[in-house]
């Protein structure tokens, strides 16, 4: 490609060559994204990757030894999202990958965008890109908004709660919590006291590799005990997605980038939490709770003493809820909002855009009529 750049399609295969640069690239990302990094994108090949494909741009042939890889974008061919025959390729995301942006190269990410959006007309691939759950501020919508002649639409736009310690003081750090209101307060004094009428109640922080695994099957049993198990729907009876989940904890576990948080009372797991890391960032993956101890709230309980303990953690820079716009959970404690969209981009000209930009705006509003 221009700039003398390559791009290249490839499988979502684990025994591809080039995971050392997919994971380089991954540790140094312009935009933290770890749900597109090779040690959990791999694991989740075998439950959500049918169909997938890489786009990746290097300096040079990506399968080649000592290749720097500048961009990665995992992504599907849609032909009939529109019902029209206008195909556009379609970021990956799943039930557990809740950030759609690609990975750019953070020493040349100006660069790393032109290549991946250059990337489809040199492959002969559609010129639309849709992304599922982007940035809509921040870095990576800064380097889309930077882009001359080039267009795009925002699609679904909400904001989730994120707990935003980057620059605080500590004076900043120790009365964070002031917002939260005293009836709020009261409440929750009241809900600790309940949880803890039966025994004292800890938080357990869980990142050792050795103990990693039995953490994530205690977290499987909890999900499956609740309403997810009678809907069968959990874990416990999603045998692809639990392997998933256990590769992706084996992996992020090794390099010291995952935790497991639980709320115990005489080891009994009354609420539990996964958080993969990403350089000073931390995303909250998912988070279960004893529905025999609901009255209690187990669930803000964790999520109030995960606050507590990121604001003494100085390591922390950010903890991303990657919460479903109706889950208000962590905005009860978080004041800081990532704006989040679909973006639909033109890669290069194309005279069909605005069509395009249309009937995804018209898709749009009938999920949100079919919704209400």
């Amino acid at each position: 490609m221009p700039g003398g750049l390559y791009a290249a399609l490839r499988p979502l295969d684990p025994a591809a060559p080039g995971v050392g640069a997919w994971r380089a690239l991954g540790a140094k990302a312009c935009v933290a994204n770890p749900f597109y990094e090779a040690d959990y994108a791999l694991p989740a090949a075998g439950a959500f990757g049918d169909g997938v494909r890489l786009l990746i741009v290097a300096d040079r042939p990506p399968d080649e030894p000592g290749a720097r890889w500048l961009a990665l974008w995992p992504f599907r061919i849609s032909r009939i999202r529109w019902g029209l025959p206008l195909p556009v390729l379609i970021g990956w995301t799943h039930g557990f990958c809740p950030l759609g942006m690609p990975l750019l190269d953070a020493a040349e990410p100006d660069r790393a965008l032109a290549g991946l959006l250059d990337a489809p007309r040199a492959l002969g691939l559609p010129p639309r890109l849709l992304l599922l759950n982007a940035p809509a501020d921040g870095r990576f919508a800064d380097l889309l908004a930077a882009r001359t002649g080039r267009r795009d639409a925002a699609y679904w736009a909400h904001a989730r709660g994120s707990l935003d310690l980057a620059g605080l003081t500590p004076e900043a750090r120790t009365g964070y919590l002031g917002h939260v209101s005293g009836r709020s307060r009261r409440k929750l004094r009241l809900a600790r006291e309940r949880l803890e009428a039966g025994g004292a109640v800890v938080l357990e922080t869980i990142a050792d590799p050795a103990a990693l695994i039995d953490a994530l099957d205690d977290y499987v049993a909890l999900e499956t005990a609740g309403w997810k198990g009678r809907a069968g729907t959990a874990l416990g009876q999603r045998p692809a997605e639990a392997a998933f989940l256990r590769g992706m904890v084996a992996g992020f576990g090794a390099q010291g980038r995952i935790r497991i948080l639980r709320l115990r009372r005489d080891r009994r797991t009354l609420a539990a939490a996964i958080l993969p890391r990403s350089g000073h960032e931390d995303f909250v993956l998912k988070i279960s709770y004893d529905e025999a101890e609901a009255a209690a709230a187990p669930g803000v309980q964790l999520v109030h003493r995960l606050t507590e303990a990121a604001l003494r953690d100085g390591a922390i820079a950010r903890i991303d809820s990657c919460a479903a716009p109706d889950y208000r959970l962590a905005e009860m404690f978080w004041t800081g909002r990532r704006a989040i969209a679909h973006r639909l981009v033109e890669a290069s000209p194309d005279p069909l855009f605005p069509l395009a930009a249309a009937l995804e705006r018209g898709r749009e509003r009938y999920a949100k009529w079919r919704a209400r």
